[in-house]
């Protein structure tokens, strides 16, 4: 079935200097999504509170959470999830996981791990927090509980640049799999990787600074060295040929001003297109089949 666009102009989990601009990228790539096929969550204007959480905006991240969950829960196959902030992966992974019935491998394409904690976090911010609550660990109303969070084995994680410490010693603690830009430009490399996992259904989480800077202007946190858009192109194509989606993301996206966000918008087009191609389905037929097999 065709994916509905739930469009998440949320800014809370950043604390870029352009934070706010992360909502001003999700109405621009709204702009140029189907209407019909597009559900837009409304996102409180106000920073909210940490509430003794050590997440900043804390309490504005729970809202989102609530209202994009409660936006998922109407989508009739699978949802492409546009951010905003990589915070918004959090209801979006929640729900395919509760779809896929516990088959479900993460495939977090970022610049960063994103796996902090409240305790461990440099600056508060739950972008980087983001994917270590969908494994199930963090700060209560966020982390994903026993019935959504998917389990380190099920993670694996691309493109990443930027690792803080506690990030490097969950991801050998847990042997979470790893792999660089140059093995991204190898989709069997990647496809091996999630086979690995042993699940069946696949999200995507895609931050655009997974890109190279010369790929895309309109990112809060820059990293030299990234994956072109050809090479990532070609990536998402192959695993929407070799796993049923049950859900994906795009996030990160803080354009400068609207002129330089028309100016990345073909870019961003490419991925969309790439992860609509086909031939993913929703979730319950996956998991019929799974059953008749």
């Amino acid at each position: 079935m065709p994916a509905t666009f739930v469009v998440v102009p949320m800014w809370q989990g950043s604390v870029s200097a352009r934070a706010m601009s992360h909502a001003d990228g999700a109405a621009a790539i709204r702009g140029d999504l189907p209407a019909a096929a597009t559900v837009v969550v409304d996102v409180p204007v106000e920073a909210g509170d940490a509430l003794g959480t050590g997440v900043r905006r804390y309490s504005a991240l729970r809202r989102v959470r609530e209202r994009t969950e409660e936006a998922l829960a109407a989508v009739p196959d699978w949802a492409l999830t546009v951010g905003g902030d990589c915070s918004a992966s959090l209801a979006a992974v929640a729900h395919a996981s509760r779809r896929a019935g516990g088959e479900l491998a993460v495939l977090w394409l970022d610049a960063h791990p994103d796996l902090n904690t409240p305790e461990t976090s440099p600056s508060g911010g739950f972008g980087g927090m983001t994917l270590r609550a969908i494994a199930g660990e963090g700060a209560d109303g966020l982390a994903l509980d026993a019935d959504t969070r998917v389990p380190p084995a099920r993670l694996v994680l691309g493109g990443v640049r930027a690792i803080d410490d506690e990030e490097q010693r969950f991801i050998d603690e847990h042997d979470v799999a790893v792999l660089t830009v140059e093995d991204l430009s190898d989709p069997t490399m990647v496809i091996a990787a999630l086979q690995d996992t042993g699940a069946s259904q696949v999200f995507v989480h895609i931050d655009l600074d997974v890109l190279d800077p010369s790929a895309l202007a309109g990112l809060s946190y820059p990293m030299p060295f990234g994956i072109d858009t050809a090479a990532l192109v070609a990536l998402l194509r192959a695993i929407v040929a070799a796993f049923p989606l049950a859900g994906a993301a795009i996030a990160g996206f803080a354009p400068a001003s609207p002129e330089a966000a028309e100016d990345d918008l073909p870019t961003i087009l490419r991925l969309v297109a790439a992860l609509t191609s086909g031939p993913a389905r929703d979730a319950d037929a996956a998991a019929s089949d799974a059953a008749s097999a």
